[in-house]
């Protein structure tokens, strides 16, 4: 019994220390957004969503006798996520601004005082710890999926820039001291949402093993994307830019950089027009 405890002591401190280390993550990020006095495209959702599961963890900690390390770093967790929403609602846009307020008043205050109230007056003894416990499980599932849409861009682009190995590294680590936690206690509500984080975090290991190797990073991809269209050339003339519109007279019209020749009956006052014509039709698509 004694080892047992010492174990559950030495996993919860553990995941203490990684989880702090994973919620300090993102200062870098929010240090340039005070520098710059911009938010600049960031959005405030995943911050949002990790306050409101924290503070249903601080809840369902302070129903359980034998959860005070949980209830300490979801304390901990609570004032970081609130220090991250402040500076975010400082510096955003005010349409950033707008909806970031109203996300943290309808779905984590409202959320959780729903919560609170909900369980207080409808639910007793062990029945509120399930319930409560599976609004936990619900709000780490919304935060371990945030880093989905990261992967999703790894695969489509083959670059890793945003998603570190050593964040995701952290991320799996923590989320297997949390579940040998959970298993210790037998808390199958702690247990589960960490079996996810595992999974994901090693997904997320795999992924950047595998695309490491690119070397690629989003500006050169865009860039890429932007290059100019190779030049196609017909008896030395130049046809990639040529514009053939249909004037209404019923005369096809020839436009664009085309070498003038003596057999060539093309009149610049109708190319003018032609490309004039071709301008209007795109502006209008």
């Amino acid at each position: 019994m004694a080892a047992y405890h010492a174990w559950v002591i030495v996993s919860g401190t553990l995941g203490n220390i990684l989880s702090c280390m994973v919620y300090l993550a993102p200062l870098p990020t929010f240090l340039r957004v005070y520098r710059k006095k911009s938010t600049e495209g960031f959005q405030s959702i995943p911050y949002v969503v990790a306050l409101l599961s924290a503070a249903l963890w601080v809840y369902y900690s302070s129903l359980k006798s034998n959860a005070f390390l949980l209830l300490i770093v979801n304390s901990i967790g609570c004032v970081v996520e609130t220090i991250y929403i402040i500076v975010f609602i400082v510096f955003a846009p005010k349409k950033a601004r707008i909806l970031t307020v109203k996300l943290l008043l309808m779905f984590s205050l409202g959320g959780l005082f729903l919560i609170l109230l909900l369980t207080h007056f409808f639910s007793k003894g062990s029945n509120k710890n399930h319930i409560v416990g599976w609004f936990c499980v619900v709000s780490s599932a919304g935060v371990f999926a945030a880093p989905l849409s990261i992967m999703r861009l790894v695969i489509r682009t083959k670059s890793v820039e945003f998603m570190p190995f050593t964040l995701s590294f952290f991320l799996t680590l923590s989320a297997v001291m949390w579940l040998i936690y959970g298993l210790l206690l037998k808390d199958f509500f702690i247990s589960l949402p960490n079996m996810m984080g595992v999974f994901l975090g090693m997904i997320q290991m795999v992924l950047y093993l595998v695309y490491k190797k690119y070397n690629k990073n989003i500006k050169d991809i865009e860039e890429q994307k932007q290059l100019p269209v190779p030049q196609v050339g017909v008896n030395g003339k130049n046809l990639a830019p040529i514009i053939i519109s249909k004037a209404s007279n019923g005369i096809l019209q020839v436009s664009g950089d085309v070498e003038m020749g003596k057999d060539e009956d093309v009149s610049l006052e109708s190319t003018h027009q032609a490309a004039g014509d071709a301008a209007a039709r795109e502006s209008a698509v």
